[in-house]
């Protein structure tokens, strides 16, 4: 394919790591950057994210043979109005990143019908807790889910050849309708980020009056909350543009919780066993470790003793390998190991940190 200008608006965590993975399968592209702010536009130029910054978004859009919207979902809707009215590329591909897809769809129908312009929503499934250009990261949407949503300015290239600009992605693509992405990610997606805030909030209220709530906040707590922290502008904007989604998962929900009330009040054990085996069951045939039938997380679990020097010296045996994520399973006491957990992008690099621990160390490794 030749060479190819492609634009990208919003140099934060996904629009930055887009630019990295384009550059990485097609270094010959040209990557023009917007970004509002002049600390974002300057490190993405220092880490040579992109080739060329302004702070104006329509400067750079009539150079584009490809446009990506990596900017908050309000945003990309007043950035497709604004792109209908200048003098672009005959067959500029225009595509998105955002959260949610059938208001952006139909915001991108509404204004480029007409245009010689193609439109194909999509998502990368992927983020961080970390934020702005600073955070880029090449292998961020490697073995994740990039999802398009096809529209009536979708031709029969658009989507093919975006795959091919995309490759350095590594990332596995799938088509769904818009409106259907957004009753799936209510489910999956949203629904969850709202509970764990919830969660949170009522924790916080009971702590209030039971202090102690607070210093035993751990294990499944945890991990059900995690969420919690993820950045409120973000999904203040999914909420507002998947309201009646989302609405439908929270009465849904409701109705669960009355009925495992019910259940309580009754003193019925062997329905409520039944319901948590049921829970158990559903999660082990869901492929929640999986994308596509294939495996997207790659972890492996030592069994680690009380040291504070251990979780240091595993980490010196694999510097230079791109982790995911690490954490601690169990507390440490005196009298048995804890479970060191750590996640891996990719099997080439699981299998290198189980090869390197077991031949350092006398830990026990077990990838599961």
């Amino acid at each position: 394919m030749s060479k190819k200008t492609i634009y990208i608006a919003g140099l934060g965590l996904i629009g930055g790591s887009l630019a990295l993975g384009i550059k990485r399968d097609h270094p010959d592209y040209e990557i023009l950057g917007y970004n509002r702010s002049d600390y974002s536009r300057n490190i993405a130029l220092e880490r040579g994210i992109v080739d060329r910054a302004t702070g104006d978004f329509k400067e750079f859009a009539p150079l584009a043979d490809v446009i990506i919207l990596a900017v908050p979902i309000k945003q990309t809707m007043a950035y497709l109005k604004e792109l209908a009215d200048l003098d672009l590329k005959d067959n500029v591909i225009i595509t998105d990143a955002g959260s949610t897809k059938r208001e952006i769809v139909e915001a991108a129908e509404r204004y480029l019908t007409g245009k010689n312009v193609q439109f194909v929503g999509s998502h990368p499934m992927a983020g961080s807790h970390k934020s702005g250009a600073i955070a880029a990261d090449v292998t961020l949407f490697e073995n994740a889910y990039y999802i398009f949503t096809p529209t009536s300015l979708t031709k029969e290239t658009t989507i093919p050849e975006l795959k091919d600009i995309l490759s350095g992605l590594k990332s596995r693509y799938v088509e769904i309708d818009a409106a259907e992405h957004d009753r799936v990610t209510s489910q999956i997606s949203h629904f969850p980020h709202l509970l764990a805030s919830g969660l949170m909030e009522q924790a916080a209220d009971y702590a209030q009056a039971h202090e102690m709530t607070n210093h035993f906040a751990a294990g499944g707590f945890r991990d059900m909350t995690r969420i919690a922290e993820s950045e409120p502008g973000m999904w203040a904007s999914i909420l507002m543009t998947n309201g009646p989604a989302v609405l439908d998962r929270i009465e849904d929900f409701k109705k669960r919780l009355d009925h495992v009330a019910d259940l309580i009040k009754a003193e019925d054990e062997s329905a409520i066993w039944e319901f948590f085996d049921n829970g158990r069951k559903k999660r082990k045939e869901m492929e929640i470790h999986k994308k596509g039938g294939v495996e997207s997380a790659f972890d492996i679990f030592v069994d680690v003793p009380d040291r504070e020097d251990v979780i240091l010296s595993i980490m010196e045996l694999l510097r230079g390998t791109s982790l995911v994520n690490i954490r601690i399973n169990e507390e440490n006491r005196e009298d048995i190991h804890g479970i060191l957990q750590i996640t891996f992008k990719n099997e080439k690099d699981r299998k290198h940190a189980r090869t390197v621990i077991e031949a350092n160390t006398d830990y026990h490794v077990v990838i599961a």
